[in-house]
């Protein structure tokens, strides 16, 4: 059984392709990357993503408010409703802030600094930045950065 729930599938990176009616981004040839025509594309991702999870997160804090009213009166049923509430409100402040991780890649485009590693300044590439959008690092300074967190932590 999947602990994903629905919301959270639709939300993939795949998925925010086919709900923004983007395809998979072809580069026309001798075309310059994060030419005007690629940053429309992600930002359109971005955008479409970002008002998903706001849809998302609005819905959620309605069916948190409808709960929240239900007093049960055994304890184990009231322990596994607040349980649940604690899940709900983790799983919402990670969303509150992808829509801000979002809302500072929408700055990045707007600046020219979209699409290029924070670290070593080379090109992060169409492909992992359809996968995921709000990459700052390209896959090689990510994949250091992951071993150092490993090193870091035992």
């Amino acid at each position: 059984m999947s602990t994903k729930s629905p919301s959270s599938r639709r939300r993939s990176s795949l998925n925010v392709l086919i709900i923004a009616g983007v395809t998979p981004y072809q580069r026309k040839p001798n075309e310059e990357y994060m030419s005007s025509s690629q940053l429309l594309h992600f930002k359109r991702i971005l955008k479409t993503w970002k008002n998903q999870l706001k849809k998302d997160l609005g819905f959620s804090a309605l069916c948190a408010q409808d709960q929240a009213s239900i007093n049960f009166p055994d304890p184990v049923d009231r322990a596994v409703q607040e349980e649940e509430f604690n899940i709900k409100l983790r799983n919402q402040d990670r969303e509150y802030k992808l829509v801000e991780k979002i809302e500072k890649t929408l700055k990045k485009i707007d600046t020219n600094e979209f699409g290029f590693c924070a670290s070593c300044d080379v090109e992060i590439g169409i492909r992992r930045l359809e996968a995921r959008p709000t990459a700052d690092l390209c896959i090689d300074c990510k994949t250091l950065e992951e071993i150092k967190e490993k090193q870091m932590t035992g």
